[in-house]
């Protein structure tokens, strides 16, 4: 349980202004993720609107909560 929310915060943020980015390293990464996604056959996909009733009804249930609740 996170007892104090700032603390936590300010610590993530710390982390991530002395976290140095290598851009070449993250491509190869996601470079390296879609060839495996392919030969698992998850990507991409053979039918693009599979699943997207389930999708729309999750949607209009997620907007029809009013921010208030």
């Amino acid at each position: 349980m996170i007892k104090n929310r700032e603390e936590l915060q300010n610590l993530e943020n710390e982390l991530a202004r002395k976290e140095n980015v290598n851009v070449l390293r993250n491509f190869r990464l996601i470079d390296a993720m879609y060839k495996e996604a392919v030969v698992l056959n998850a990507f991409p996909m053979s039918d693009v609107l599979s699943g997207i009733e389930i999708d729309i009804k999750i949607a209009k249930v997620i907007n029809s909560v009013s921010e208030s609740s």
